[in-house]
């Protein structure tokens, strides 16, 4: 292995592993807050600073070396009793941790550091003289000066490029040159300006995590961090991969055997069950190994969870609100791409928790509750799925109101919307553009964020649910599989044509009697146990011809409706692996998987086909509409 390499792996070695420290460093701060005289955290989270600043060192990542040097003298201060712990030495520390946060993603994107804000830098410098009471902390930390989106000229810097920089921690780690602080300095300078403007262009946003989240890590943003490639593994799990492997090799050695045996006309009982014997045995192998390998992509959700204190945290001091967040569950195994894909999802849910649903300190005292509010992070394995739950105990949920909003931004209309009951009312928070708020503030008022949690839970095949109640609080659910890699399916038949249903989407299957489908007010419609849900023909959502009626129905379940899904039959269940379709993606087709048999079906994508116009009619479905019974 190359020198190169050796550098690449050992700084790749760095972020995880500081990357880990410095979310249980936030983690424990949080902690401090509530016990400011726990000798334990400070000691914990002295040591945490002091083991990412000895690896910074080693690098030679000065900007990084100087920032932890100077945050670790505070902690010093602060664990020897010569400073006390307050809130404002908190916002400090916190804002500090923030900007070793952004250093990390400048060298996971392959270049040196700047040095820290030096506002930032004053005020730690302040703090270790005992001035941290002085001028509240700005309303967004200070961050790293770097726009990704627009590299800065070669004339800029002499080391102005991603490579140039890697060259240079490359060199450093040989001791061939050190990293000058200086000289990386100015390329910092001409995006300075453009990212003050930026930041004063998002202002009023929903940006799912403007507050306590560094710049580079919001939803949306162009991303200086570099999606993690590598996960931890328990040595455990890979002894089991390998040793089902070696079974897996044994039992196709005997089928080797079997075929020669076959081959050379050996056709007796005893080779036919011994080849059933070891085809049987060879299923169950293969079935074990597909488990065993998708346990080494299973991650606990705890190092997701752990993002959100600090989150919750800086926005309700923002706020004037009191709030502690508790986590439950965080040794929950979930698979690592979906752990992934749930870090914006859970920003916005945490944000709205302590922006909408908790009250002020006073008003809680008025309601007979306590000053601090409560945000719970729970998660938990239900059969063959995952249940993450976000709630709060705030105000609740008025389904009225949200009714009379809706239908004053346009987004229903008053029919639609005195017809709906509690629980469809409050699924209208998912509606793009829906806000409770009149007045736009930094952290609402846009209608932007609870529209994209339900796309994204949804692009990960899993539900959301709500409940609230006035005065109690509000939990939202989010049901997911386990993992991504293998996605459980019904295989359903259009003429000759087979499509795959999400089976987290399928509540139930009906057969279909004409006699019972009616139509009710121009559209297709058929009543379920006292429910009247609308029935839409699979041949009609693809824009295909369909040469009869249509013998079957699914019962699915979407984000915020009911209906029946019309199909001719039946292929079964299975469990496939979907793989998306290059350079062509056809509208209501989220990939394409095998069946058994060999054939190909295309994995349909339930909220795209439902947003297609065309409704069939029951005379179009099913020919003419049944005699009404005449009155006796």
């Amino acid at each position: 292995m190359s020198d190169f390499q050796d550098m690449q792996e050992m700084l790749n070695d760095f972020l995880t592993e500081a990357g880990e420290l410095l979310a249980g460093v936030d983690n424990k701060l949080i902690e401090l807050e509530r016990s400011p005289n726990d000798a334990k955290l400070l000691n914990d989270i002295f040591r945490g600073f002091h083991t990412i600043k000895g690896s910074a060192g080693f690098l030679n990542v000065t900007a990084l070396v100087e920032l932890c040097h100077l945050t670790e003298n505070l902690f010093d201060q602060l664990r020897n009793r010569k400073l006390s712990v307050t809130a404002e030495v908190l916002d400090v520390i916190l804002f500090a941790t923030a900007a070793v946060r952004d250093m990390f993603d400048m060298l996971a994107a392959k270049r040196q550091p700047p040095s820290a804000d030096p506002g930032l830098l004053q005020r730690l410098e302040a703090a270790l003289r005992g001035e941290a009471g002085g001028k509240p902390a700005a309303a967004v930390p200070p961050v790293l000066k770097v726009v990704p989106a627009a590299a800065p000229s070669v004339a800029a810097s002499p080391v102005a490029g991603a490579d140039t920089d890697w060259e240079r921690l490359y060199n450093g780690l040989l001791g061939k040159e050190t990293v000058a602080n200086e000289s990386a300095a100015p390329v910092a300078e001409p995006a300075a300006a453009v990212v003050t403007e930026s930041r004063r262009g998002r202002r009023h946003t929903d940006d799912p995590a403007a507050d306590g989240v560094p710049a580079g890590r919001r939803a949306g943003d162009n991303k200086v961090a570099v999606q993690e490639t590598t996960v931890r593994i328990d040595t455990s799990r890979l002894d089991t991969v390998l040793n089902l492997s070696g079974q897996i090799g044994l039992a196709k050695n005997r089928l080797l055997c079997l075929r020669r045996d076959l081959h050379e006309g050996r056709t007796g009982v005893d080779t036919l069950r011994a080849l059933d014997e070891t085809v049987n045995e060879l299923d169950h192998l293969v079935g074990d190994l597909q488990s065993a390998a998708m346990r080494t992509r299973m991650q606990p959700i705890g190092r997701l969870f752990q993002k959100y204190p600090r989150l919750a945290r800086d926005l309700a001091r923002k706020l004037g609100k009191q709030v502690e967040i508790e986590l439950q569950g965080e040794d929950t195994e979930l698979d690592r791409n979906i752990i992934d894909e749930l870090a914006d999802p859970l920003v916005h849910l945490v944000r709205n928790a302590v922006d909408h649903g908790i009250e002020s300190p006073e008003e809680r005292v008025a309601a007979g509750k306590p000053e601090k509010a409560v945000v719970r992070l729970a998660a938990r394995q239900v059969g063959d799925r995952i249940l993450i739950q976000v709630s709060e105990d705030g105000r609740g949920m008025r389904p009225e109101m949200l009714r009379r909003k809706a239908v004053e931004k346009g987004l229903v209309d008053a029919e639609t919307a005195m017809g709906m009951d509690d629980a469809r009312s409050l699924k209208l928070i998912f509606l793009p553009g829906f806000s409770t708020k009149d007045e736009l503030s930094e952290t609402s008022g846009r209608g932007v964020g609870m529209d994209v949690v339900k796309t994204n839970i949804q692009k990960l095949n899993g539900h959301i649910e709500i409940e609230s109640r006035i005065g109690e609080g509000t939990t939202f659910s989010i049901t997911l599989p386990l993992t991504l890699a293998i996605l459980p399916v019904l295989v359903v038949r259009q003429g000759l044509q087979p499509f795959a249903i999400p089976l987290s989407l399928v509540h139930e299957i009906i057969r279909l009697d004409p006699a019972q489908v009616q139509s009710v007010s121009g559209r297709t419609a058929l009543t379920i146990r006292d429910e009247v849900m609308q029935v839409r023909s699979l041949a009609r959502l693809l824009g295909r011809p369909s040469n009869s009626a249509p013998r079957y129905g699914v019962l699915v379940q979407s984000t915020v409706t009911r209906f029946v899904l019309a199909v001719d039959s039946f292929a079964g269940r299975e469990d496939v692996i979907v793989k998306p379709i290059k350079d062509l993606k056809p509208n209501g087709v989220a990939g394409v998987t095998l069946a058994s048999d060999g054939s190909v079906v295309l994995v349909l994508e339930m909220e795209a086909l439902l947003a297609s116009p065309h409704d069939e009619t029951r005379e179009a479905m099913f020919g003419s509409a049944p005699a009404l019974p005449k009155a006796a």
